[in-house]
């Protein structure tokens, strides 16, 4: 598949490079422009230096998967991509975004007809070699448009990543996942203090 990558850092920037290595064509746009002549060179990524550029490298039913840090940052990209999009287009945002903002911000791609996936993503650094957990949020048979890309960024294509429901869903799972991790992260914490 092909698809643009709006965010390059660390979780950004892996994944594109995991997608490339298994044979997907990836847009890439980072606000630091060496970053994305980075991983151009480095592995094949196709370079665009704005919203609007990484769009139009993509053919419909366009996919841009959000890949910044939550609140204004993954607002701003959201607002800019409805106004680039068309009807049919879908929009994944993969980061730490509340819950309620992306169930707000799948109805309000809808009126546009534009779709919304929320995907929690699990992985960190380790997520290029071993693959990413993703928890999916949002209509089953959109996700069933992008399933390649979930395929290839999981540790399989049957395994460490499931559509837990409609818009929001895959950011209460994350929530929930991040609630376990870092209270067990904590408790071990404390038992060693």
């Amino acid at each position: 598949m092909k698809l643009a990558m709006i965010g390059l850092g660390k979780m950004g920037g892996n994944m594109s490079r995991r997608l490339i290595g298994a044979g997907h064509e990836v847009v890439g746009y980072n606000l630091e422009q060496e970053v994305t002549d980075g991983l151009a060179k480095e592995v094949g990524l196709y370079p665009a230096y704005s919203l609007a550029e990484a769009v139009e490298q993509l053919e419909a039913p366009r996919v841009v998967w959000v890949m910044v840090p939550s609140g204004k940052p993954v607002e701003m990209a959201v607002e800019g991509l409805a106004d680039l999009l068309d009807a049919g287009d879908i929009v994944i945002d993969g980061g730490n975004s509340n819950f309620n903002e992306s169930i707000r911000r799948g109805a309000t791609l809808a009126e546009k007809g534009i779709h919304f996936l929320d995907v929690g993503v699990s992985g960190g650094v380790w997520g290029l070699a071993e693959g990413y957990s993703m928890m999916v949020g949002g209509e089953a048979d959109v996700v069933d448009q992008v399933r390649p890309i979930f395929e290839t960024l999981a540790p399989g294509p049957d395994q460490g990543w499931g559509h837990m429901g409609p818009s929001g869903s895959g950011h209460f799972t994350k929530m929930v996942h991040n609630g376990i991790e870092y209270g067990l992260m904590e408790a071990y914490a404390e038992g060693f203090e």
